[in-house]
């Protein structure tokens, strides 16, 4: 199958990398299976609750720090706060080494952070990209990524795995910026 899909590199939303691997994590933490208004409402309300720290931020060592009533205040799920609980002691106690990402490849590091209670493949993909702002994630198991497939090829049923990758091949090396592709083409018939 011929590709006919074109992206648009610059119309792609821009990437810069974190210089805060733990903030990174606990925001795809906080934002997981919520919508962007009420995960963006929460988390502004959960760092509402470090504004006397210098880089608004918190440490490992100040999540540990907050109650489960301080989690519940600001709409944390109890779920939620015993993920953001166990990211943090996996930071203190060197199960997660954010230092070593450099080096580590993006099986690696997908590895290393399923680690963490809360966090699968879909979250380690969203670090991958968001965060470390690699260069060939492909995340197929993003419901917008699966229907952006479907609307960019005009596919009149959600494509596989094995379909997208299929698909996806004419971009190697650069599954992230068809990612970032497809997430616009959701947006844009959003829009509509």
């Amino acid at each position: 199958m011929k590709n006919k899909v074109k992206i648009n590199y610059k119309k792609l939303r821009p990437l810069s990398p974190t210089k805060n691997p733990f903030g990174s994590l606990v925001s795809s933490i906080i934002y997981q299976q919520l919508s962007g208004k009420a995960a963006g409402t929460i988390q502004k309300r959960f760092l509402g609750l470090f504004k006397k720290l210098k880089n608004g931020y918190p440490t490992p060592e100040d999540v540990l720090k907050l109650s489960d009533e301080q989690f519940r205040s600001v709409g944390v799920s109890s779920q939620k706060t015993g993920y953001l609980r166990d990211l943090a002691q996996k930071f203190i106690d060197g199960t997660i080494e954010p230092k070593k990402f450099p080096k580590m490849s993006d099986v690696e590091i997908k590895e290393h952070l399923i680690r963490v209670k809360g966090i699968g493949p879909w979250t380690a993909e969203m670090f991958l990209i968001f965060a470390l702002n690699r260069p060939n994630v492909l995340p197929v198991g993003d419901l917008a990524i699966v229907k952006g497939f479907q609307k960019a090829w005009n596919l009149r049923t959600k494509p596989s795995e094995k379909k997208m990758r299929e698909l996806a091949r004419d971009f190697d090396g650069k599954h992230t910026y068809l990612s970032l592709h497809l997430w616009g083409v959701m947006d844009e018939k959003k829009k509509k």
